[in-house]
């Protein structure tokens, strides 16, 4: 094979990579914005599907992919597309008291893939370690999620309305969530770890 061929090859290859991180992208942020929508108020933080949608798009398609959707449906919202829960949207979302939890996403994201990449990626070389590893960047990712959010709701909402105290904010935007999320990272798991092995990597 030439050398003019070899690279001919080599880009249509990269190139057919290239649309298909932009498929599974596309297909990831649809589903986050779905997940969305199904949605049940409990005070300022709603029940969603959407954790659980997020972690099962970072366990499929991997960290980068998963970021780069999370940053995509995030960059809808902000433009005022309504892919937020409650079919709202706008950067009122993302400044207001809960969006914490919304670019908790994105924080979160990142630092999971920087986990798999560093890490994680490394261990996983079983199925039953795919399981344990990816649960454990799951948790990590929650974790964080709630600390990004908890400290936002408190900062945004001392400025409009008044000091808070942690403990009435962990009441309001975390202890109801537990249960319910820890169901649904178990649940992204199993998605996870089944629908990644029709996932080219």
């Amino acid at each position: 094979m030439s050398e003019a061929s070899a690279k001919s090859k080599s880009k249509v290859t990269k190139n057919r990579a290239f649309i298909y991180d932009l498929v599974l992208i596309a297909i990831s942020a649809a589903l986050i914005t779905v997940c969305s929508w199904i949605s049940i108020p409990l005070g300022p933080v709603p029940f969603t599907l959407q954790t659980m949608a997020i972690l099962a798009v970072m366990l499929t398609c991997g960290g980068r992919r998963g970021t780069i959707s999370i940053l995509v449906y995030l960059a809808m919202g902000a433009c005022g597309i309504p892919v937020f829960a409650g079919f709202k949207g706008g950067v009122t979302s993302l400044v207001g008291p809960t969006g914490g939890f919304l670019v908790g996403f994105l924080i979160a994201g990142l630092i999971y893939w920087l986990l798999e990449k560093l890490i994680f990626k490394k261990l996983m070389t079983s199925t039953v370690k795919t399981w344990i590893f990816g649960a454990i960047n799951s948790v990590i990712f929650e974790v964080v999620l709630y600390i990004v959010g908890v400290i936002w709701f408190m900062t945004v909402y001392a400025a409009k309305t008044g000091p808070i105290g942690l403990g009435a904010v962990m009441t309001m935007c975390v202890i109801p969530f537990i249960i319910p999320d820890i169901v649904k990272l178990i649940v992204a798991v199993i998605i996870g770890e089944r629908a990644g092995k029709l996932v080219k990597n």
